[in-house]
């Protein structure tokens, strides 16, 4: 238990010299989508082989010195999701990809033993073999500050994060910073309020620490609903100390003596080390009554949801965990006012506050350079779809969409063209050919009717429908709609109909203006922020792709040939030799004939389910 700040001080000597004793690390990625590709056998397989061959391996910094030769740690995303699992070889800085268990006998024989590099299971890229992590043109062209330590600190160990200057933030925040000093460094600083409205976070704060009342919270928006977003939950996995300690400076800047951190119950392993690093701050006394000594308070707790995408929103997310219905409220009065149990409350999603500490290190001025005059810092972004190299990415604001998809994300997978991207998930819009060169911050996506949005760029080529693409992201939000308030539980029904009749070939005319109607209803009258926004994605493929609208609803296609019950199938009698097996096959008995002679479709029976083309072995059945 550290009692003061010489003892924290004297702490953080002991485990930097320590930290730095073993300069031999084996750091195997552990975050959800490599554990998902089995890199919690390859972490145990490569413990199983170097115990056998005599190395002392050490799994984390625990005692004042390393007692062993080799450092093997499980850390959280390094990012290179489509690669993983991932193990990175230090001192090298040699990254190996897609390792497998039965590699790990190499990888130990001739990398840790020998010291030589193995280039099969090095990334390459056009012919190019990169060796080293650094080298990488998807990590190269990347600037990490949220993500400094993913890949780097065991993401278990409170002391591997205060070896590597963790917590010195908050230390200086503490004692050698006026709580007022430390609102004007954020307010300086330029970061504004990653979960997607942007708002300036000095501000925030600001209007909180001027609140009168006998308690103050803050809490942690960690409920990443958003499809294919998680850069919330690299963070919470990854360096869980970050998060804790960015909301530990804003409770001490503000005047609060208790948090909360709100986790979507889908994110198991985020929730096992927030729990973890919660109770490894309280056994050395950085959270809990009189930290070090300072007379500051600061109690945090994990509250789990259950999933509701409306929990994202501020009061909905607060009334989450009061116990009550995750129900939106008018507004105002605003979260800063009236919070969490009716109490002046800091609301910041994961990313915001896990910016912090760096920010009271390095100085406003610092953080202000970064990005743009209007959007300073960085961005984190999870970029999925047909790209080549999917993952998380951490880049500067202001970075352009040519920049992410073709040098960090190795341009469209199997050489195929760019369509367009969602940015935004449910509450954002597409972007097309035409903002390639338009750089991503908070204004400029404005200016073109989208919005960064918690930070999920779905990447779609030319086989992609954007009308099934507006259709999806309106059936997720419909899904979600919390229900109270009539435009956002009925407008969002109503245009999920005329959506799913488009592409079901069942579109009429006037349908498009329909759309856009009901749309402008919703975005004028819902009662938040989701349901203002859920219209997005409807509207910005009408304005960017409103060909392939019309084309679904007056010629019944599907411009991409991805609408299944727009899809027509034809028999080509010239190849057909007669055999009944497409017949035979077809659950809605639309096809017909004489054996040995050419069997023809009825169109108003068939279902289009394709089942007749992948069974006959002539090619004799078309789609046109």
């Amino acid at each position: 238990m550290l009692k003061n700040r010489k003892d924290f001080d004297k702490l953080v000597k002991s485990l930097s010299e320590s930290y730095k004793e073993v300069t031999n690390r084996i750091v195997v990625c552990c975050g959800t989508g490599c554990v998902a590709g089995g890199s919690m056998k390859v972490y145990e397989k490569l413990q199983e082989i170097l115990k056998s061959k005599g190395i002392g391996v050490v799994l984390e910094l625990e005692k004042e010195h390393f007692e062993g030769d080799m450092n093997v740690t499980k850390s959280g995303c390094v990012g290179f999701c489509e690669m993983g699992p991932l193990v990175r070889i230090e001192p090298q800085g040699w990254l190996y990809t897609k390792v497998k268990v039965e590699d790990c006998e190499e990888i130990v024989e001739k990398t840790v033993l020998k010291g030589e590099h193995i280039e099969r299971l090095a990334y390459s890229m056009a012919g190019k073999m990169f060796a080293k992590q650094n080298e990488i043109p998807f990590y190269k062209k990347q600037t990490r500050i949220l993500f400094d330590l993913n890949g780097v600190i065991n993401a278990e160990s409170i002391k591997e994060y205060i070896a590597v200057g963790g917590y010195s933030a908050f230390v200086k925040a503490l004692f050698e910073m006026d709580p007022d000093v430390v609102v004007d460094e954020i307010v300086k600083s330029g970061l504004r309020g990653r979960g997607g409205g942007g708002f300036p976070t000095g501000k925030k704060w600001q209007q909180v620490r001027a609140a009168k009342a006998d308690q103050k919270y803050v809490v942690c928006n960690g409920d990443e609903g958003d499809p294919g977003a998680f850069m919330d939950e690299g963070v919470m996995e990854g360096v869980p100390h970050k998060l804790l300690e960015g909301m530990m400076i804003a409770a001490l800047a503000v005047g609060a003596s208790e948090g909360y951190i709100y986790v979507r119950a889908e994110y198991p392993l985020a929730v096992h080390r927030l729990q973890i690093a919660i109770a490894k701050a309280e056994e050395l006394g950085l959270l809990g009554k009189n930290i070090l000594g300072s007379g500051f308070d600061f109690k945090l707790s994990i509250c789990r949801g259950a999933g509701a995408f409306v929990c994202g929103e501020g009061s909905a997310l607060t009334a989450s965990i009061e116990g009550k219905r995750g129900f939106p409220r008018v507004k105002p009065p605003r979260t800063t006012e009236h919070g969490l149990f009716d109490k002046p409350t800091v609301l910041n999603n994961v990313e915001t506050f896990a910016n912090v500490p760096a920010i009271i290190n390095k100085g406003s001025a610092w953080y202000a350079s970064i990005g743009t005059p209007t959007s300073s810092g960085t961005k984190a972004f999870a970029v999925t779809g047909n790209i080549r190299n999917t993952g998380l990415i951490e880049v500067p604001m202001g970075t352009t969409l040519k920049e992410i998809i073709y040098d960090i994300g190795g341009g469209m997978r199997g050489d195929t063209e760019f369509k367009a991207v969602q940015i935004g998930g449910p509450s954002g819009a597409c972007l097309t050919k035409e903002h390639m060169d338009l750089p991503l911050d908070f204004d400029n996506l404005k200016k073109v009717g989208a919005m960064i949005g918690s930070g999920g760029l779905v990447v779609m080529d030319e086989k992609t429908c954007m009308v099934e693409v507006a259709r999806f992201f309106m059936n997720f939000t419909q899904n979600e709609s919390c229900g109270k308030c009539v435009p956002c539980r009925e407008g969002t029904k109503r245009m999920l109909e005329v959506l799913q009749r488009i592409v079901d070939g069942q579109g009429k005319d006037g349908d498009i203006e329909l759309l856009e109607e009901i749309a402008d209803t919703v975005k004028s009258c819902a009662l938040c922020g989701l349901g203002k926004s859920a219209p997005n994605p409807v509207l910005s493929t009408i304005k960017n792709f409103r060909n392939e609208y019309e084309a679904h609803i007056y010629d019944k296609k599907c411009p991409a040939g991805a609408c299944q019950r727009l899809k027509h199938y034809v028999i080509d009698p010239a190849i057909c030799k007669g055999c009944s097996k497409c017949a035979r096959n077809c659950p809605a008995d639309a096809i017909s004939g004489t054996i040995r002679s050419p069997f023809t479709i009825d169109e108003n029976k068939c279902i289009k389910c394709g089942s007749c083309v992948s069974g006959c072995a002539f090619g004799a059945i078309k789609e046109v």
